[in-house]
């Protein structure tokens, strides 16, 4: 496992890195599963974990802080997110400085952890980044109950106005194949000193079909929830297909390098449910991006010369 500094913040984390959401933290996945996954990517020199208050139904924070019990967490960087929570229905947002502060808290506990290494805003609007809201975040900064402060969200314009704002050290990003616009974003973030944070690297899953592999319940759900909520990339990702076809590299590990190729960023995060997939993807770390794939991926892009 190859490893890069988060911005400015003084932390260094793992090339590539495990969220732990959707499926993973779904009560309906065996938690033995789960947490041998958290386990097995530790164990491969994984550092950087990315969970949220609201993700699984509120259990992925809950499930996490079971994995990590008894295990060593110097050099880890845990991050979550607040500005949502699962209130047993469903997802309810609230970004109030009362509520982010409660939801740090809970974190905390959740995750058995003193300190939250990287705390996110999971997707804040301009107008929700109030000076009450900066300040009280600050004050948890001062009480050293968070780390680092970063804000997640694939709103290019709420990127842009974060990258300007002092108090925020990092910023998760959605990039991949299916959205080169997001590099010049990427660049201008790192040059500011922020720690990137790719999210969705893998375009989940939507390059060349794959989601129509169902072999299992969680495959049902992830197909689901493609047609529901991604059809737009579903429909992209059929221009990648090539990926998969690549001598001595997978379709996961092609995306991946395209990814890690982006010099400004940190660590690319994926999620997954099985062993293989795992080991499959943390093997592209290190992996250099070919000159005539990266100009076939740019082709299919659009960017082509």
């Amino acid at each position: 496992m190859h490893y890069r500094p988060l911005g400015k913040t003084g932390l260094t984390v793992s090339e590539i890195g495990l969220g732990c959401a959707s499926w993973w933290g779904q009560r309906a996945f065996d938690e033995g599963e789960a947490i041998a996954l958290v386990h097995a990517a530790l164990d491969r020199g994984v550092t950087f974990l990315d969970t949220g208050a609201s993700y699984s139904g509120g259990n992925a924070e809950h499930r996490l802080g079971r994995a990590l019990r008894g295990r060593d967490l110097s050099g880890l960087v845990i991050a979550t997110k607040a500005g949502t929570r699962h209130d047993g229905r469903r997802v309810v947002r609230d970004m109030s400085p009362t509520a982010v502060e409660a939801s740090v808290l809970r974190s905390l506990g959740n995750l058995g952890l003193e300190t939250l290494p990287l705390l996110q805003l999971h997707g804040p609007a301009i107008a929700e980044l109030t000076d009450d809201l900066r300040r009280v975040l600050g004050g948890l900064k001062t009480r050293g109950l968070i780390q680092a402060l970063g804000v997640n969200s694939f709103d290019p314009q709420v990127i842009d106005h974060v990258i300007g704002l002092p108090d925020f050290d990092v910023v998760m990003v959605d990039y991949n194949v299916l959205r080169p616009e997001r590099g010049p974003l990427i660049a201008r973030a790192a040059a500011a000193g922020k720690g990137v944070l790719a999210g969705m690297p893998l375009a989940m899953g939507h390059t060349g079909g794959q989601v129509l592999k169902l072999r299992a319940p969680r495959d049902i759900w992830y197909a689901l929830r493609a047609a529901r909520n991604h059809r737009a990339e579903v429909l992209a990702g059929r221009r990648f297909g090539f990926l998969h076809r690549q001598p001595g590299m997978t379709g996961p590990q092609a995306a991946l390098s395209y990814v890690l190729a982006h010099p400004g960023v940190a660590s690319a995060v994926f999620g997954t449910t099985r062993m293989g997939h795992l080991e499959e993807n943390l093997a592209a770390s290190g992996r250099a991006l070919p000159s005539d794939l990266a100009a076939r991926i740019a082709a299919a892009q659009g960017l082509g010369g």
